[in-house]
């Protein structure tokens, strides 16, 4: 294997360590290793110290592999000659398989059976990203535990198990988040009686590793609350979750009282924000949706435009 001196600057090439590819391909280290040693897919370059260093390239390649496995490639297929020539990185399982994925995750939560949920969950992880299980996966079967409660006698029962079981997953992600992003600050937070912080959670993560500064303040948080923090944090917008819909005239209200005191631009997400769309635009706040991608995409743009 190639080594490089630690401190080897390439001007035509940039080199990557191995937590900020495992963060823009959403493949685990102990996964990108196995491809290298036992499969020999991907071939990084060391550094004198034995780290690994993978160029752009090798990202390009690994992301194909997550492809291909997707669409039903093994992964000891994907060695032989050719077989990454015609998968296109951003091509993925079907949506049968998804589904397979999703029903296989829910009748181990109907079991309560945390151990045979976490392992349905890894190998999901083993083989695609982050945003790709997190988007086809996590985010349908949470709306759909939500949508379900009231016809299962032990329906609340689940959606609170898989939000222990997430919160607990993605707050240790959160926590143990690589790089540190230079990008504009987001205050984020739930609104008021929205008790389950999962979804929020997500969008930190996503955002990021989209280069923005994510303060977290969590679940149920009092709007009256946000002005003060927002300053203190020198935030450059406040975003606001809920999948529950609160009153439309108190949420307006609460809104255009934030909209007014903090002078900065205030985001509302999550399957509350397109119920009460109207409600939100009246405010003066903007409407993010339930679409993690898509808001992100309206982030950038709305704070672009601040900053113009």
């Amino acid at each position: 294997m190639k080594t490089v001196p630690a401190n080897s600057q390439d001007a035509e090439t940039e080199l990557y360590p191995i937590r900020t590819v495992s963060t823009l391909t959403g493949v685990r280290p102990v996964t990108l290793r196995a491809w290298e040693r036992r499969y020999g897919l991907i071939a990084p370059v060391r550094t004198d110290g034995g780290h690994r260093l993978y160029t752009r390239t090798d990202i390009d390649t690994i992301h194909r592999i997550v492809a291909a496995v997707g669409s039903g490639v093994s992964v000891g297929q994907v060695q032989r000659p050719g077989a990454l020539e015609t998968v296109s990185p951003g091509r993925g399982r079907s949506a049968a398989a998804w589904t397979a994925c999703r029903k296989a995750m829910a009748d181990a939560i109907a079991q309560f059976d945390e151990a045979r949920l976490e392992r349905i969950h890894d190998e999901a992880l083993a083989v695609h990203s982050t945003d790709a299980v997190t988007r086809n996966v996590l985010m349908p079967l949470l709306a759909m535990l939500g949508e379900r409660w009231r016809a299962t006698d032990a329906g609340i029962a689940e959606e609170h198990f898989l939000g222990v079981y997430l919160r607990n997953k993605l707050g240790a992600r959160f926590h143990h988040r690589s790089g540190a992003p230079q990008g504009p600050k987001l205050l984020a937070a739930c609104l008021p009686g929205e008790h389950h912080e999962t979804g929020l959670l997500m969008f930190g993560l996503a955002a990021h590793d989209r280069g923005f500064r994510v303060v977290m303040l969590g679940a149920d948080m009092p709007v009256a609350q946000l002005a003060p923090a927002a300053r203190h944090a020198r935030a450059a917008a406040i975003v606001l979750s809920s999948t529950v819909s609160p009153d439309a005239a108190a949420l307006a209200r609460d809104l255009c009282d934030l909209v007014r005191d903090v002078e900065l631009p205030v985001f509302v997400g999550g399957r509350a924000s397109v119920g009460l769309r109207d409600a939100i635009v009246a405010a003066g706040a903007h409407p993010l949706g339930d679409d993690v991608d898509a808001a992100l995409s309206q982030l950038d743009s709305t704070l672009a435009q601040v900053t113009a």
